[in-house]
């Protein structure tokens, strides 16, 4: 088993175990709290792993983790989003892909954070109903972003949250989203050359555990009062932001 963990790059077994129980965790906590356990696991990874590998490797188990999670909760997906959604997906990984120069991150961070906050404090805009440009350009986005700053979900939480009316359907719904945007990031950082393979037995243990604490999740969501959920959804969703806020700002380099 040593000799296994040896075999992925700047990871000690402390380190390997670590992360394995971190992402049952945050796993669990992305259920119950309908986002932020993909933004806590990538606060983590940071300190670990450098930015060339962090965004690749945290999007592959994030693939995992979501695509446990959607599977489990397949009967509650709002399938009407999902068309759109996707082939806006599409077009923003692929411009992703083409990008040379991309946004300063401290700035997309403070963009990103004021955004949030304004979905999040503003009902009579989060809470239109669906159009197909809306999920369209929410695809794009989401994956275009995600490229960047390692996860997009955050971003999309108040829209999705907004055209789900139940709980389950914004867990189930969300968790296709973010399957298929890190999907494709996991693709088109596989055509840039980054060595999946290498760092598949990481991946492999951490959305194993992460399977279970979807499991784990979803039992305590099937308990929690509906107003309980939007609550702390929009509590969590507002410290992500204020996080995002203050990190861009700290990060801040006048040129």
């Amino acid at each position: 088993m040593i000799e296994l963990f040896d075999l992925v790059p700047g990871v000690t077994p402390f380190v390997f175990l670590g992360l394995s129980i971190l992402s049952f965790f945050t796993a669990a906590f992305g259920v119950v709290a309908g986002l932020g356990g993909g933004v806590l696991l990538l606060g983590v990874m940071a300190t670990i792993f450098p930015p060339a590998v962090l965004i690749p490797l945290h999007g592959m188990v994030l693939l995992g983790t979501n695509g446990g999670r959607f599977i489990i909760m397949w009967p509650h997906i709002l399938k009407k989003l999902l068309p759109v959604f996707f082939f806006g997906a599409i077009a923003g990984a692929v411009i992703g892909g083409k990008v040379v120069v991309a946004l300063p991150t401290a700035i997309l961070q403070i963009i990103l954070g004021s955004f949030i906050l304004y979905v999040c404090w503003a009902p009579k805009i989060a809470a239109r109903a669906y159009t197909h440009t809306k999920f369209f350009l929410l695809g794009l986005l989401g994956t275009l972003i995600g490229m960047f700053v390692g996860s997009s979900g955050t971003l999309m939480a108040p829209y999705v949250a907004a055209a789900c009316p139940d709980r389950r359907q914004y867990v189930a719904t969300h968790s296709v989203f973010m399957t298929l945007v890190h999907g494709l990031k996991v693709v088109v950082f596989g055509i840039l050359g980054f060595a999946i393979g290498t760092y598949l037995p990481l991946v492999i243990v951490m959305i194993g555990t992460a399977f279970f604490g979807n499991m784990f999740g979803r039992a305590v969501l099937n308990r929690m009062p509906e107003q309980a959920f939007r609550r702390i959804f929009q509590v969590v969703l507002t410290v992500l932001a204020v996080r995002l806020l203050y990190t861009g700002i700290e990060n801040w380099q006048w040129l």
